[in-house]
């Protein structure tokens, strides 16, 4: 298959090139910066910034005929919502809703006529819980998923898939941008908040970027994949629970994983 990845400077983009690359499948990799892509052994490395829509005509022009693509480019979104600037908070939606909206609507139309095509959206476990002080991006993948759900409904019909990855705490993580502080009144939610990444991937510490490639490799080459698939140990737990368990019991048990008495 011929895979357009965006956000493959680094970590999960990146890992996801290289596995895909790796599987025998045509490669076009992505990123803002395209020289953070230099070095990948791909068939192709593109320019793509996903927030302008002449960026992503321009590169799906380039990429060549397409048979999927892997939505990944994404921004942090941290601290209090009380606060938070409303300018920063459309900045991450552009990137990681509108986005992959973008990357679907350049894509589809051609797939359609076509009968085929896969559609891959990098959600996370915060696509399905929201979680203190990370609201902004929380909202962002909760968005992200709906939209997909709505093309999963939409897009079946005419022979392509839609996949929604959703990964838990993944080695390294994002490239962080400097985190909105808020008031004051929130740091001690701040100082319990932290190291919770810990306290769910246990001593192990998390899984390295590989395992969302291979899972991603996996949904492009099955086309009995679920809609949803979830990378990681504490991403299948931290789902299953919040599958199982009301709003109340989900949130004393987490309270008490974690430590949390704010």
């Amino acid at each position: 298959m011929r895979v357009l990845v965006t956000g493959a400077g680094r970590s999960i983009g990146r890992a996801t090139a290289e596995v895909l690359a790796e599987r025998g499948h045509e490669v076009v990799a992505t990123a803002r910066d395209v020289a953070a892509l230099r070095d990948l052994k791909v068939a192709k490395v593109l320019s793509l910034d996903v927030r302008s829509a002449t960026s992503v005509a321009d590169a799906v022009a380039s990429a060549g005929e397409l048979d999927a693509v892997v939505n990944n480019a994404g921004l942090t979104g941290t601290g209090p919502l009380e606060d938070y600037p409303l300018a920063d908070f459309t900045r991450v939606l552009d990137v990681n809703t509108i986005g992959p909206l973008r990357l679907a609507q350049a894509v589809v139309p051609s797939w359609r006529a076509r009968g085929c095509g896969v559609l891959v959206n990098i959600s996370s476990v915060q696509g399905r819980i929201g979680t203190p002080l990370e609201g902004v991006y929380a909202a962002s993948k909760h968005a992200l998923e709906a939209l997909s759900e709505t093309l999963h409904y939409e897009l079946g019909h005419f022979g392509i898939r839609v996949v929604i990855v959703e990964p838990g705490y993944i080695a390294p993580g994002m490239r962080r941008r400097a985190d909105h502080l808020g008031p004051g009144a929130y740091a001690e939610l701040r100082e319990q908040w932290s190291g919770t990444d810990a306290k769910l991937t246990g001593p192990a510490g998390r899984p390295g970027p590989e395992l969302v490639g291979h899972a991603v490799a996996d949904a492009l080459e099955d086309p009995a994949t679920p809609l949803r698939v979830e990378v990681g140990e504490d991403a299948a737990m931290v789902l299953a629970l919040r599958r199982s368990q009301s709003d109340a019991e989900f949130e004393a048990t987490m309270r008490k994983a974690l430590g949390l008495t704010w």
